[in-house]
């Protein structure tokens, strides 16, 4: 086995446009991990939206990775094992920012997400990630007063606009800031430092397994950071540029390019 650690992105990368992932997907992962394998999920989501999808498909031990690495659990106890959010102030730079520029904007809070607006971009976020959103209409408002430990921030915004968007976000907010983006209309925001690499990191320290024994496939440009932590580098046909450009290139989330690069890659098969 040429890489005893495969990290897999979610949403665009391993589930399909209609939320399933596919049983030639699920066979190479069981098959995988048969063989002595470790598979996980890194994703942007937040972990209670990705720990019911990792029981779905049987993963029911191991570690699950949500908040883009800030935030990582034991699936089978929930035990958190790494949990990072930004400083209030740092948090209310960002919210203010995106309050500011009039954007679509969600707050996210360990457990819970607030959005400042109610409208059906939100129940179509809704939908695909499984959780419930809490409508606080002044959220920096509302993020100074209760106090409360804010993980991630995003702008939900229109496709052809979120490459301008981003760029003025990293403009505005400075180093202090990790601005990236996990879908084609979401830009998001979390503290410096807090990416997956950091994931990598953690998951190749508490496995004992060295980066070059690690492999990492994604889509979106919040995976970059850990296509480039991982020793193993690969894109599904549908990824951004950017990471095409840098990894190894496997068929399509709608194709089954996970379970390509567990069998042709990992396993050798």
């Amino acid at each position: 086995m040429r890489y005893r650690l495969f990290l897999s992105d979610f949403d665009g990368t391993l589930v399909r446009g209609d939320g399933t992932v596919s049983e030639v997907n699920r066979r190479a992962i069981e098959r995988y991990r048969e063989a002595g394998g470790i598979f996980a999920v890194v994703t942007g989501r937040m972990m209670t939206s990705i720990l019911p999808r990792l029981q779905e498909l049987g993963l029911d031990d191991g570690l699950a990775v949500a908040y883009q690495g800030a935030m990582i659990a034991d699936v089978r106890t929930g035990e958190i094992l790494k949990s990072g959010g930004f400083s209030q102030e740092d948090a209310l730079t960002c919210i203010r920012y995106f309050e500011k520029c009039g954007y679509h904007v969600h707050v996210y809070t360990g457990d819970d997400f607030y959005s400042n607006m109610d409208d059906e971009p939100l129940r179509t976020y809704e939908e695909i990630c499984r959780v419930k959103g809490k409508i606080e209409p002044h959220l920096s408002d509302m993020v100074a007063a209760k106090s409360v430990n804010v993980i991630k921030v995003l702008a939900m915004v229109a496709s052809d606009e979120r490459d301008r968007i981003k760029a003025e976000t990293e403009a505005a907010l400075g180093e202090k800031f990790f601005v990236t983006c996990s879908s084609a209309f979401l830009v998001e925001v979390m503290p410096k430092g807090q990416n997956k690499a950091g994931a990598v990191d953690f998951l190749s320290a508490y496995y004992r397994i060295p980066k070059e024994e690690i492999a990492a496939i994604g889509d979106q440009l919040n995976d970059l950071p850990m296509l480039e932590a991982a020793g193993g580098k690969f894109a599904v046909e549908n990824a951004e540029k950017e990471l095409k450009e840098r990894a190894a290139v496997v068929a399509s989330c709608e194709e089954d390019g996970v379970a390509e690069a567990l069998m042709k890659y990992a396993l050798g098969d």
